[in-house]
């Protein structure tokens, strides 16, 4: 069996300092296995997009143990508009990443560029463009690309549709399904809304006030929800629906 690609074991996280210092996550446990869409579901302030930080190292008053087994682990944010340099045009964003990633060839990243494009939807005249001058869904196409360019195997998407109508929203989980096929990918999906999860996650964890509360296959949560607060997050999606 393959080891983990992410595994979190009792971590707890804190925010801020002295009588200010509040915590965040108690006692989180959790895996991840390579090739695997993991959702996490809760509603605001439930601790989903905390731990999604935590497994980036962007947190760091922790305890507990939190493993990653994986180079470069990648976010995808919720308003890609906000993420992506408004300056800038989509090749130069789509490059920062590779230069990053200390390839110093201007040609080389260009190929590289060009040729991730169709992988996400994206057309060579897209490269010219700057953010405000896309749609909502291809400035996400654009954050996924910059996400994946570098070869990263696990991506962090924190409510990657929430900002995009219904329509647009089957499209790009349509994308995220079929490059994290192609590519291999692992993904930590955070949601408020089950009914998003379900078409992408093969297994869903809900959280709330910090805790997981509620894990297993999507299919079972779905149709069986055990605890309260998932029965509730699960009467809001369809209600929405």
């Amino acid at each position: 069996m393959a080891e983990p690609i992410v595994r979190i074991s009792h971590l707890s996280s804190w925010y801020g300092r002295g009588r200010a210092r509040t915590q965040v996550l108690r006692d989180v446990s959790l895996e991840l296995a390579p090739g695997e869409a993991l959702g996490v579901v809760g509603e605001s302030g439930s601790g989903k997009s905390t731990l999604a930080k935590c497994v980036l190292g962007m947190v760091t008053d922790t305890a507990g143990t939190l493993e990653v087994n994986s180079p470069r682990p990648q976010m995808v944010f919720q308003d890609p508009y906000g993420s992506l340099n408004p300056a800038k045009t989509v090749g130069w964003i789509l490059e920062e990443p590779l230069r990053a990633a200390g390839v110093r060839n201007k040609a080389e990243r260009r190929e590289r560029v060009r040729s991730f494009l169709p992988l996400v939807g994206l057309e060579g005249e897209h490269l010219e463009r700057r953010p405000a001058q896309l749609s909502g869904g291809q400035r996400q196409r654009v954050a996924i690309a910059a996400a994946l360019i570098q070869g990263s195997k696990l991506i962090v998407l924190d409510e990657p549709v929430s900002a995009l109508d219904v329509t647009l929203q089957a499209q790009i989980l349509r994308l995220l399904a079929g490059l994290k096929e192609r590519l291999g990918l692992s993904y930590l999906f955070i949601s408020h809304d089950l009914a998003v999860v379900y078409q992408l996650c093969a297994r869903v964890a809900v959280m709330t006030q910090g805790e997981i509360v509620e894990e297993g296959d999507v299919d079972q949560i779905y149709d069986h929800p055990a605890h309260p607060y998932t029965k509730k997050l699960l009467a809001a999606s369809l209600a929405l629906d």
